[in-house]
């Protein structure tokens, strides 16, 4: 498999990445990396890795900002590390691609290069929920779409289920609606309208209405919710982790699996074919579990399990 990955994208790039590389590689892992960067900043770092064979260097003069605007971004800048990225994504020459850079140009990128699954009306992005007992729950939408429709949500169900199916190796998972209530009719009308989709959905295991103090018990392992809602939550989850970390509880093993590190990166789920994108302040940890992530979507086939799942869908 060829995965590709952004060198430049990131606060610590392109030292961090690199470094993820290598313990990637070492890890025993086949993959053919393509590492898309400057050659002047890339170049004597890359020497370091070994075996040297798995490692392929596409050259690009241009890096988006984080600053950049993110659609004028890729039209103006097509000698970007991501803009080749999703070039080499889209012609085939890539099987996934992986950038900490600018989250937009990389959602833009995700929706206009390799295009959203026929019959997905909108794309989303998930986040991983450590659970109580061990285990590990999905969140989605988390931002990427703010404003949903009652069809938006349903399929966010979908995607989220084989998701969970396939990269967390859950088994019929449980898919929650997150609402201000247990009981069927609670919630505004966009989480009313969700559920009767929902509970007509026969893809998905829906067991209901989920509240926020659900979200680290194992009452469901999917949780589905607006983009706003999901971005609030995930800040707020972030928050906590900071502050448990000033109160010195870094070595307590639940707290300690909040660290974005532990996951690498958000997949973009929809779109055709594996999108990572990790966190600005990524690490080497953080770019081998994005490349481990990128691995496991690419040997699963989830993203044409999702294409099919979709076919004939209606909403």
């Amino acid at each position: 498999m060829n995965i590709g990955i952004d060198l430049m994208g990131g606060d610590f790039a392109p030292a961090e990445a690199i470094k993820g590389i290598q313990q990637y590689i070492q890890l025993a892992n086949n993959s053919n990396i393509w590492c898309i960067g400057k050659k002047e900043a890339t170049e004597s770092l890359l020497q370091n890795i070994q075996p040297k064979h798995q490692i392929h260097f596409v050259e690009a003069d241009e890096v988006i900002g984080y600053n950049e605007h993110p659609t004028k971004a890729l039209k103006e800048k097509p000698k970007s590390s991501i803009a080749i990225g999703f070039h080499l994504l889209a012609t085939g020459k890539i099987d996934a691609f992986i950038s900490a850079g600018n989250t937009g140009a990389m959602l833009v990128g995700a929706m206009f290069s390799i295009k959203a699954i026929e019959g997905v009306q909108r794309p989303t992005i998930a986040t991983i929920i450590p659970k109580t007992n061990g285990t590990t729950g999905l969140l989605l939408d988390v931002g990427l779409n703010a404003d949903c429709k009652p069809e938006h949500l349903n399929q966010f169900a979908i995607l989220g289920n084989l998701y969970a199916q396939n990269i967390l190796g859950i088994n019929n998972p449980t898919i929650g609606l997150l609402n201000v209530g247990e009981e069927e009719g609670k919630g505004n009308i966009l989480t009313q309208a969700t559920y009767t989709l929902l509970k007509e959905n026969k893809q998905i295991n829906f067991i209901g209405n989920i509240e926020g103090r659900d979200f680290f018990n194992d009452k469901a392992d999917v949780m589905v919710c607006d983009g706003f809602t999901g971005n609030v939550i995930l800040k707020m989850a972030e928050s906590f982790y900071d502050i448990a970390l000033q109160r010195g509880l870094q070595n307590d093993e639940y707290i300690s699996r909040f660290h974005y590190e532990n996951y690498g990166g958000t997949p973009v789920l929809g779109v055709a074919k594996p999108v990572i994108i990790g966190h600005g302040i990524s690490n080497a940890k953080a770019f081998e579990n994005m490349l481990i992530l990128a691995e496991k979507m690419i040997e699963s086939n989830v993203c044409e399990k999702m294409k099919n799942s979709f076919a004939n869908f209606t909403a």
